[in-house]
């Protein structure tokens, strides 16, 4: 009995992994991660602060901005703990219930970031190319909506590949190559038929990824052919001025996405530390930078920003 109970509690504890070849410096590594992690949650919470608060803000764009914020912290969020506790060393052991929710998590947001960029793109779109119908398009209703279709369109075609695991038998070794749970990770131990997740998940990110990719790109194709239709040059710098910061947002989300595909696919057998560089690339990159690209290129979040640090120097200049 106490055999068939240990080998059920082992069954269902994995072990996170670090920095390999580099635990005796896991302290100090942690302190650039926490750094990362502060500027990236700071920066997403005064977006969400600004918006909130300044009426001004209340348009479709700076709505479409808020979900990107959420998405970046849902996105890094789950994964700030395990990290922690493993550089920490507090433990590096996770349930197998804990995992599956964090990958859950991981991977859901993931997807919705991408769909938040899309609709990103859409608005921009509206704003460019059919100016005087913006507000009667994007209403506040039609963007509650888009909110929860990006959302549930990212989060249910995860659940079948993430419930699957439950009924997996995990007899290989019980290390995860990474500080958090990713699906591709767990099922390289599972000791079934993973015919099915491999399939599927290649699958959900070439239709839900590629059908984003392709949105974006369209919509841009559309709106350079508005741009340039413009007659004076100061006009067409304004308008694809306008779209800089949803560029830089889609290049920092879909370049380490592809990255980490790449070194997935084609350098299995690389260092270990490549594969955890990239994933940690991928998943701290875009919570840190939007913020920071977005408060540099839109003058109402950078004045939101400085009316929030400075509120009665700039309430006397205004004066």
């Amino acid at each position: 009995m106490a055999t068939a109970n240990s080998s059920n509690i082992l069954s269902s504890t994995f072990y996170l992994t670090g920095i390999p070849g580099y635990e005796e410096f896991h302290h100090w590594i942690s302190i650039p991660f926490c750094l990362l992690y502060l500027v990236g949650i700071m920066g997403n919470c005064t977006i969400l602060h600004i918006v909130w608060t300044d009426p001004r803000l209340h348009q479709p764009m700076y709505y479409f901005l808020a979900m990107l914020s959420l998405t970046d912290m849902g996105m890094s969020l789950p994964t700030m703990i395990s990290l922690f506790r493993v550089l920490w060393s507090i433990s590096r052991e996770i349930q197998f219930n804990t995992c599956v929710v964090q990958m859950f998590f991981i991977h859901t947001f993931s997807f919705t970031e991408s769909s938040v960029l899309l609709a990103m793109a859409l608005d921009r779109y509206v704003a460019i190319c059919q100016p005087l119908r913006y507000a009667t398009i994007l209403t506040p209703t039609l963007i509650t909506k888009i909110g929860i279709v990006a959302l549930l369109r990212s989060a249910l075609p995860v659940i079948p590949n993430v419930a699957r695991l439950a009924f997996f038998p995990f007899c290989h070794s019980h290390t995860l190559s990474h500080s958090y749970c990713l699906h591709q990770d767990m099922i390289h131990l599972a000791c079934a038929d993973t015919k099915f997740n491999i399939i599927y998940g290649m699958v959900l990110i070439t239709l839900l990824w590629g059908m984003d990719s392709l949105g974006i790109f369209v919509s841009y194709v559309f709106i350079l052919h508005s741009v340039l239709k413009i007659s004076s040059q100061e006009g067409r710098f304004k308008a694809l001025n306008t779209c800089a910061s949803h560029i830089c947002a889609v290049l920092i989300l879909y370049v380490p996405m592809i990255g980490l595909s790449i070194v997935h696919r084609f350098a299995k057998h690389s260092s270990p530390i490549v594969h955890i560089f990239m994933a940690h690339i991928y998943l701290l990159v875009p919570p840190v930078l939007n913020p920071i690209i977005y408060s540099v290129k839109t003058k109402q979040i950078r004045q939101g920003i400085l009316n929030l640090l400075f509120p009665l120097r700039i309430s006397s200049c205004v004066m």
